[in-house]
């Protein structure tokens, strides 16, 4: 007869829970692979995709002259790299490549242990169709990076930044995702009601739509405008917000809006973490409930100096980078403390 988590004994529960922390932190890591891949514009030098065939690199310098001479056809090399050499080439050749061999690597290290996991008995019932959705989201995220390169290799050397979003959105949709179901085996949390919902899935749902707008902010090469702050540019309100037709192009296309929403989304994040931390100190809430928010508040506090740097220092690919491993920690951390949230003090019986 088929178990589902609440059922599994201890030691089950926790292996599967620890093989879904390792896959999050190989998805932490593809995050930061990608943002790599971006700030060093290295994305667009393989101009094909072999999702089965594609685990090997070029191995003599015949196939090197081959990706390479396949790389000159496309208008990256023709508008912007010009007279490159091979050389330069297998620098950002080798960034894109460990980039997609890493994607294929956490598809296996997801597969396999699945299968077996399966075969125990260790998951199945009502939990299966969640096992089987992440399987299916790591798949999408696939065809999705695919796409979005596409859109470089035509016309202009630039991804659509609506692709590129989406292609980072689902990543860590993923990740959180893969990390809630994770922290549920560990925490088993038992529902007290509506009343703590809001102050579990609010910063949560908060991060994510930053993220979702610090995409944007990487698809319009925002960051490399209005390097001031608090102000942009010695304005609060600088001219031109949302002056695009159509209107939904100012969140992707128009660089001060872009910027402007970040910000604004910041502030908003930084206000209702510390209203969500006065109100857990204030409400004598569970001991690891307060250190889950007290470590919320000051990833915040740090993401949003990292933010600031960022911009002020012209926005530089450790910093830039730093910044981005700083939003996928702060999620994780308010994941962490929506499970907190949602769960009794009470440990869960063997």
């Amino acid at each position: 007869m088929e178990r589902d988590s609440s059922d599994l004994r201890t030691v089950e529960r926790t292996r599967v829970a620890v093989w879904l922390l390792c896959v999050c932190a190989m998805i932490y890591v593809m995050v930061l692979l990608g943002g790599i891949t971006r700030l060093t514009y290295s994305g667009l030098s393989m101009v094909d995709w072999k999702p089965f065939s594609g685990w090997l690199p070029p191995l003599n310098a015949q196939e090197w002259e081959a990706v390479f001479a396949q790389y000159r056809d496309y208008p990256e090399y023709k508008e912007l790299n010009a007279g490159m050499s091979l050389a330069e080439f297998k620098s950002i050749f080798w960034i894109e490549f460990i980039h997609r061999f890493w994607g294929r690597l956490i598809g296996v290290v997801f597969l396999v242990p699945f299968i077996f996991f399966f075969l125990r008995g260790w998951i199945g019932g009502r939990d299966l169709p969640k096992f089987l959705l992440m399987g299916v989201l790591g798949a999408l995220q696939g065809v999705l990076g695919w796409y979005m390169v596409k859109s470089g290799l035509v016309d202009h050397p630039d991804v659509s930044p609506y692709r590129l979003t989406a292609h980072l959105g689902l990543a860590i949709f993923i990740y959180a995702f893969v990390l809630w179901a994770a922290l549920e085996l560990l925490r088993l949390p038992e529902r007290e009601g509506k009343s703590g919902w809001f102050g579990a899935f609010a910063p949560v749902v908060l991060i994510f739509v930053t993220i979702i707008s610090g995409g944007f902010m990487a698809g319009s090469a925002a960051g490399f405008g209005y390097n001031t702050f608090p102000t942009m540019d010695g304005e609060w309100l600088p001219e031109g917000l949302y002056a695009l037709e159509p209107f939904y192009a100012n969140f992707a296309l128009d660089i001060t809006t872009v910027q402007f929403n970040h910000r604004i989304l910041a502030y908003c994040i930084v206000a209702l973490v510390f209203v969500y931390w006065a109100w857990v100190r204030a409400t004598g809430k569970g001991a690891r409930l307060k250190f889950s928010a007290d470590l919320l508040l000051g990833a915040a506090l740090a993401q949003a100096t990292l933010g600031v740097a960022t911009l002020l220092l012209l926005v530089p690919v450790p910093v830039a980078l730093l910044h981005q491993a700083g939003a996928v920690a702060l999620l994780s951390i308010a994941v962490w403390n929506a499970v907190e949230i949602l769960a009794t003090e009470k440990p869960v019986p063997i």
